[in-house]
């Protein structure tokens, strides 16, 4: 008597799926994680409540807007990630950091695959920009990481410009009263 022995295919293991936006900068696509974005916006929209930052010690942040109590440094993703420089077209106001990034489009809207750790090659300021690669349709896409906009040293020094901007114009103000 001969028996047949079955093998069940072990199911594939499929990754968790992120809900992300992916939009372009500098003609790049890249991805970021759709609830790590607060609000979406024409940049034009932004022209009459940015302020612009004069003498800014971090060069991609030429601007800042008060949105409720709270404080964004506008960020140029196209020098962010040296890319070409573009006319973006839209502001995203990130939740949990104090950017807001500027991008030329939205491309869509789509459940991708949690990101792949970032390969070894990737060694220097990209490894504080991405927090990995996901595979979407044939493309390797970079997802963003929101707090890799604005490192710890360029917030100290954009808070530390703000405050003497803010110091100048109570004394301009107050030389004004007397």
């Amino acid at each position: 008597m001969t028996t047949v022995m079955h093998t069940i295919p072990k199911p594939r293991r499929e990754r968790p799926k992120v809900q992300a936006i992916l939009f372009t900068a500098g003609g790049r696509l890249f991805a970021v994680a759709a609830d790590a974005v607060h609000e979406i916006r024409s940049a034009d929209s932004l022209a009459g409540s940015a302020v612009e930052i004069s003498q800014s010690p971090v060069q991609k942040v030429k601007h800042f807007v008060h949105r409720g109590a709270r404080v964004y440094f506008v960020v140029n993703s196209c020098v962010h990630f040296g890319l070409r420089p573009t006319r973006p077209r839209l502001v995203l106001i990130l939740r949990g950091c104090p950017a807001a990034v500027l991008v030329d489009k939205i491309e869509r809207m789509e459940n991708i695959p949690a990101p792949s750790p970032l390969p070894f090659a990737f060694r220097g300021l990209e490894r504080e920009w991405y927090l990995g690669l996901a595979q979407i349709d044939d493309q390797l896409i970079p997802v963003v990481d929101p707090a890799g906009f604005l490192s710890n040293a360029e917030l100290t020094e954009l808070n530390a410009t703000l405050r003497r901007a803010e110091a100048g114009a109570n004394q301009e103000l107050q030389g004004a009263r007397t």
